[in-house]
């Protein structure tokens, strides 16, 4: 199954921002933890505070650098997801450190699919809030 924005090769997901519109961000409003895998081996510990299926939002002690690839693993309540990850520039201090941005470049399918599963029951929920009049355009 081929899914808009998204490549599938042998195994792999590799998430496509789209170019006219963003992937809906879900906020985690309890900060789930998550440990970034630096290439030289070291481990970062930090909180994941928002998600979507082609990134997310860290809230780190130390910032790492723009452009550095990672591995990047948490857990939703559907499952697992580990992810390779390019990190994006710094954004404005958290109370533990710095907040930092990454976008997803390749990830398994089964992650892929624990992510998805996250973000639809987000997204479901959502629209059960929006009146009928307004759920014809969803």
């Amino acid at each position: 199954m081929r899914l808009e924005g998204e490549i599938f090769v042998s195994g792999m997901a590799f998430p496509l921002p789209h170019p006219q519109r963003r992937a809906p961000r879900l906020q985690l409003g309890d900060s789930t933890p998550a440990v970034v895998l630096k290439q030289n081996g070291q481990r970062a510990r930090g909180k994941l505070s928002a998600i979507s299926v082609t990134g997310g939002l860290l809230e780190l002690k130390h910032e790492l650098a723009q452009g550095d690839f990672v591995e990047v693993s948490f857990h939703m309540q559907s499952g697992i997801v580990q992810g390779l990850a390019e990190m994006l520039g710094p954004r404005q201090g958290s109370r533990a450190g710095v907040c930092q941005a990454f976008r997803f470049v390749a990830m398994g399918d089964s992650d892929h699919r624990v992510l998805r599963v996250a973000a639809d029951s987000v997204l479901d929920r959502s629209q059960l809030q929006i009146p009928r009049s307004a759920r014809k355009t969803l």
